[in-house]
């Protein structure tokens, strides 16, 4: 299969991570990280974006991007960050067109992996060629739309397909609505990854009855949640300490390792309210425990998205 090209993309020659500091030892506090730098080997930013204005949108979208965020961009944040690797999402306005993602993908050489967006007509030869091109999960990005009917011919194709590739879903949706999709794609027997928190209502925060029923899903032992983008559930002011809060209990349901943390770069519609060393320290905030955020930031993402050793290939 042949993906389309678009105007520009800065190819990179083969990047490997900066030599990071060794593992702190066990116990250790967090804050004892640095604040600019994970010192932690083969750590994986599992949740940023980048595109150009300009690129071919679906006239049905919620909004279009005002800057451009390049690859290049993209990988001096993770090199000035100590990062090794990073997960590209498909973002929202480019619809199911993942040609400018893919592009990123190769010339970045197996130092990130993707996650893409499909509909449910997408053929078998189409979801190969993005495994084989660097893609580790499909997003349900349903923010303002309706459920999708999984139950449909065309959905339960791909969904048994996306399990047989080893991908998982990502879902982006409000809390209150996690009930509604979540057990489907469980009783489909796909692997689930929540989005920012699960998104709940600002005004409840974590007394949210859908981010009690995230809780729950833990029990599944299918389920994955995204500490990340804490500004997207209420005042950028408070991300340290409403995160905080919501991480200790997710902390405590699901356990490290099946937590993630993504810095949401570039931050879209919060450009002003965020930066990449601010999804750095809220990190910090949120996790007091070195070992558990050693096993967020790279035993669990290396894991999910089959990042082999540092610098290498998947």
């Amino acid at each position: 299969m042949q993906f389309q090209e678009w105007k520009y993309i800065p190819l990179v020659s083969r990047i490997r991570p900066r030599k990071a500091a060794p593992y702190p030892p066990r116990g250790a506090s967090c804050k004892e990280l640095p604040v600019s730098r994970f010192a932690i080997p083969s750590s994986v930013d599992t949740h940023a974006h980048v595109f150009e204005r300009g690129l071919p949108m679906p006239a049905a979208r919620r909004y279009a991007p005002t800057q451009d965020a390049t690859l290049a961009q993209y990988l001096a944040q993770l090199d000035l960050h100590g990062v090794a690797h990073g997960v590209l999402v498909q973002p929202s306005f480019l619809g199911t067109d993942n040609s400018y993602m893919l592009q990123a993908l190769q010339a970045a050489h197996g130092r990130l992996r993707g996650v893409a967006v499909v509909d449910a007509s997408a053929s078998a030869q189409h979801l190969d060629a993005l495994a084989s091109a660097g893609i580790d999960g499909l997003r349900l990005n349903l923010v303002g739309l309706p459920l999708p009917e999984l139950a449909s011919p065309g959905w339960a194709r791909v969904l048994e397909q996306a399990n047989a590739l080893g991908w998982h879903v990502e879902l982006h949706l409000e809390a209150a609505r996690l009930q509604g999709i979540v057990p489907s794609l469980l009783a489909a027997g796909c692997r689930v990854v929540v989005d920012h928190f699960g998104r709940p209502d600002p005004a409840l925060g974590v007394d949210d009855p859908g981010f009690g029923f995230l809780l729950r899903q833990a029990a599944s032992g299918q389920v994955w949640v995204k500490l990340s983008a804490a500004y997207r559930n209420g005042p950028a002011a408070d991300g340290a300490a409403w995160g905080r809060r919501a991480a200790a209990q997710l902390l405590d349901a699901y356990t490290a390792e099946r937590l993630l943390w993504g810095s949401d770069w570039p931050h879209t519609q919060h450009g002003d309210q965020a930066s990449y060393a601010q999804a750095v320290q809220w990190l910090g905030d949120w996790l007091d425990d070195a070992a558990h955020v050693r096993t967020v930031l790279a035993d669990t993402p290396r894991q999910l998205f089959r990042f082999t050793t540092q610098g290498d290939t998947p």
